[in-house]
């Protein structure tokens, strides 16, 4: 098959944000793997649908090894998959704990290892992970400590990537984003989580979607975290 359109790799791609990033990217005539554990198969001839948990490294190895048998090369990968679990600090359980911790840290280090490999021998390519604002700007009004430590965690490997990347033709950028209308949250909770931007509104899924592409476009961008969030790591 032919390798001459680039191709890009998208977790947590069943809904909201995620479904918005493949939709995007095929605008952009991408080829994409869509990876999730509830994403259903497509008509559409260039976009495979790779259903698994991104915490497992099998999922990671079959949705990386998809995108080379089927479309020859990876030129992005979008680490969109995570979770978010608001609680008291002290009323986080083990299972809590786990739960963020193979979404969001292993679900981001089994893919990103296996990318950046692929990357590496065609010595080009981009890595983008969405993280959030209030890793940055903690708020007494929602609880975060898990988020911090996790897609905090994130943020801070962005930038250590880049630095070792830098030379190598690959850029690692991160999107950082505050409380986005998806599916996630209910019409009865939008009044709340308004309130916590200082633009006093939520993003829309359009407003992530068109960060990632900014950065995608933007060849000089490494090590950014891009905080697309009404306002909110500016300050309350």
């Amino acid at each position: 098959m032919s390798n001459e359109k680039k191709v890009a790799i998208i977790t947590g791609a069943s809904q909201g944000i995620g479904a918005g990033l493949v939709k995007a990217y095929r605008d952009r005539g991408y080829r994409v793997v869509a990876v999730s554990r509830s994403i259903k198969p497509t008509n559409d001839k260039d976009v495979v649908a790779v259903a698994g948990d991104i915490a497992e490294p099998a999922t990671a190895e079959l949705a990386v090894s998809t995108a080379i048998s089927r479309f020859g090369r990876v030129d992005t990968l979008v680490n969109n998959a995570g979770i978010f679990i608001g609680k008291p600090f002290t009323e986080y359980t083990a299972e809590d704990f786990n739960a963020k911790i193979a979404t969001n840290v292993a679900g981001f280090f089994h893919i990103t290892q296996r990318a950046a490999a692929e990357m590496l021998k065609q010595g080009s390519g981009h890595i983008v992970s969405i993280t959030t604002s209030l890793t940055d700007q903690a708020t007494s009004k929602v609880p975060t400590a898990l988020a911090n430590l996790t897609k905090g965690g994130i943020n801070s490997a962005t930038k250590a990537l880049a630095i070792e990347y830098a030379t190598k033709g690959i850029r690692v950028n991160a999107v950082s984003p505050g409380i986005i209308k998806t599916p996630m949250h209910g019409p009865e909770t939008h009044e709340f989580l308004a309130d916590l931007h200082p633009m006093k509104k939520m993003g829309e899924v359009r407003d992530i979607t068109d960060a990632v592409l900014y950065l995608e476009s933007a060849p000089f961008v490494t090590g950014e975290i891009l905080h697309v969030d009404g306002g909110q790591s500016a300050g309350h």
